[in-house]
């Protein structure tokens, strides 16, 4: 089970964010965060199948659902090599990268949340996810009942969609995805693997309707 352990180690790793600390507390890192994790993705891989067969759940320490630790800093002003947060990805079996649909578990100091979609689709993925959404609008409405979508919108209509649709709002959308905030007291007690459970379920339908109109099942 995860521990406070894990968020006590993130916390002093914002503090201390160079590689001799962490160096010298790679073992820790090892016990308090790799380990409960992996526990953790080991033990979401049933409930993950019984939502969806054509979600991958893997629990390897190298490229597994877990996100590797180490930033990738070529391209940002921020140079800390590490993350101070843990992400796991349980993605499509036909994906390979970030823009696949797939569930999200994000465990952070003061910042915990699980969910699932697609986040960030682009080119044809994002146009057939829209375009769908015009198709089959009954199915769309009945796919988001009861759940908030997260992330950015264009400004405008997208190119070739209708500035007046009724869905204008959800067609305007970047992104595919709803999530659920919770805490470190929900993320370490012995209920938090049923609360990501139930939050998947309750996205599955979002799920399957990006899945059918990226062409992929689910």
């Amino acid at each position: 089970m995860i521990g406070p352990e894990l968020f006590d180690f993130l916390r002093e790793l914002e503090q201390n964010n160079d590689r001799e600390w962490f160096k010298a507390r790679k073992k820790r890192y090892e016990a308090e965060v790799v380990d409960p994790v992996t526990d953790f993705i080991i033990n979401m891989a049933p409930r993950v199948a019984a939502i969806s067969p054509h979600i991958t759940v893997d629990p390897r320490p190298n490229g597994g659902s877990r996100f590797r630790i180490y930033r990738d800093t070529r391209f940002s002003k921020d140079k800390s090599p590490y993350k101070t947060h843990v992400g796991c990805q349980f993605r499509h079996e036909a994906g390979k990268d970030a823009h696949a649909p797939g569930f999200y578990v994000h465990l952070g100091p003061g910042e915990v949340f699980f969910g699932g979609g697609v986040w960030g689709p682009q080119g044809e993925a994002l146009r057939n996810i829209r375009q769908r959404i015009v198709d089959k609008p009954a199915r769309w409405e009945e796919a988001v009942e009861g759940i908030d979508l997260r992330g950015d919108q264009l400004v405008r209509a997208p190119k070739g969609f209708d500035p007046e649709h009724p869905l204008i709002d959800d067609l305007r959308r970047k992104s595919f995805f709803s999530f659920q905030n919770a805490d470190e007291k929900l993320a370490t007690s012995a209920k938090f693997e049923d609360a990501v459970e139930a939050q998947f379920e309750k996205v599955a339908p979002l799920m399957g309707f990006v899945a059918d109109a990226m062409g992929v099942e689910f």
